[in-house]
């Protein structure tokens, strides 16, 4: 199939090849410029297809780049898609607290941290009672350290006067044995 544009060199080429020019020099002389004509076409149709794939290849080149970075973003996606799962299935401790129901935290909690917009939060509520039952709990430790210690001084002072008790009961035995003593003596003489 020829190309429009060579259509007329390619016919006026054929008309010369067939003419009944009886001189070659002749029919070379009519067939020079055409095949010069041809000849500038065929290098200017090579030139364009050179172009042309020039322009193929980076757009390809271009494309494989564009490829290669969506595929980067599909892995990207994908990799922080599991760690989201992961992070969704790790089962923290807060979950196995027990804390007060949030009738009770309403109640108990200090007013910042039962504000509407914090009740309406559910990550800044769950801080916020994770908050208050620390600090519950440490105040608990506190009271009951001092419990403890209130116990230990209750204790020692049981102790001490368990000893002077025993002192005194011990006193009371010696002077209840020296008076049966005495009155015993009293009596035979």
């Amino acid at each position: 199939m020829s190309h429009p544009i060579l259509l007329p060199e390619l016919t006026a080429l054929v008309d010369v090849a067939n003419s009944n020019i009886d001189n070659e020099r002749d029919a070379a002389l009519a067939a020079g410029p055409l095949l010069a004509r041809l000849k500038a076409a065929n290098r200017a149709a090579n030139e364009a297809t050179r172009a042309a794939k020039q322009r193929t290849q980076d757009a390809r080149l271009a494309m494989d780049h564009t490829h290669l970075g969506l595929q980067n973003l599909l892995y990207e996606k994908r990799y922080l898609e599991s760690e989201i799962e992961k992070c969704r299935q790790f089962a923290s401790i807060y979950e196995d607290i027990p804390l007060h129901d949030l009738d009770e935290f309403r109640q108990l909690a200090p007013p910042e941290s039962s504000t509407p917009e914090a009740m309406q939060d559910e990550h800044q509520l769950m801080l916020n009672r994770l908050s208050f039952e620390l600090a519950e709990r440490q105040r608990l430790d506190e009271r009951k350290k001092a419990l403890t210690s209130r116990r230990e001084n209750l204790l020692k002072e049981v102790k001490e006067q368990q000893t002077k008790l025993d002192i005194v009961a011990q006193q009371f035995d010696t002077i209840t044995k020296a008076s049966i003593f005495l009155s015993a003596v009293g009596r035979t003489n």
